[in-house]
Formats: C-alpha cells, sequence, structure tokens
C-alpha cells in the first residue's frame, strides 16, 4: 500500500519511470519502496460504436494521509508520466479504512 492501477498508458512508459517514480513517492509518504505496487492494466475503451484509445488514468489505493500528502504524490506522478511523453493524466484516490483492509485474514487496524 499504496496500490497505483495504470490504464490507458504503456507498460514500457511505466517500467521507464517506476524506479525514480517509486523512490519519490516512497519519500513523500514516509514509507519504504517495498510498500508501493504498480499495475498496468490493458484496456479496451469503446466509444460510439468503436474500439478507441483509453485516457491515461491513474487510481492511488490507500490510507488517507491527508491533502498536502495526496498533491505531492499527485504532483509527483503528473511529472514523471509527462517526462515520459504522456501530456494528460487523471489521477484519482481510493482510500481504505485501515478496519476494512485484510492482510492474512486479520485487519489492518
Amino acid at each position: 500500500m499504496p496500490q497505483l492501477t495504470v490504464r490507458g498508458i504503456g507498460v514500457d512508459v511505466m517500467v521507464s519511470i517506476s524506479r525514480p517514480l517509486v523512490e519519490e513517492l516512497a519519500a513523500i509518504c514516509q514509507c519504504g519502496t517495498d510498500h508501493f505496487t504498480v499495475d498496468c492494466l490493458n484496456v479496451v475503451s469503446v466509444f460510439d460504436g468503436q474500439a478507441c484509445n483509453t485516457n491515461p488514468f491513474i487510481e492511488v489505493a490507500w490510507f488517507e494521509r491527508g491533502r498536502e500528502i495526496r498533491d505531492r504524490v499527485a504532483e509527483a506522478i503528473t511529472r514523471h508520466v509527462r517526462t515520459a511523453g504522456v501530456s494528460e493524466l487523471e489521477i484519482a484516490f481510493k482510500v481504505y479504512k485501515e478496519d476494512g483492509y485484510y492482510i492474512g485474514g486479520v485487519p489492518c487496524g
């Protein structure tokens, strides 16, 4: 945790930025890089009866860390993705509650 789920951005792009991105996010969140996962989904979007490109979108699932940290994480993700040539990006945060998140059958909170 945090978990980044990526769609509309190529795996090769995410591989190229993943190490510096996760290192920066770990510093912002004050946790180890091993707490992060980056999953790239192969998604086909449909519009007006035709397959089309999926808009670049990253969902960050995590335990809430406050507005300041959330803003810094969004800025870092956007900056890294833009340096890889993706100009437009949407990011959404999905918040888990510790008592509703289980690891090995045991709640985190």
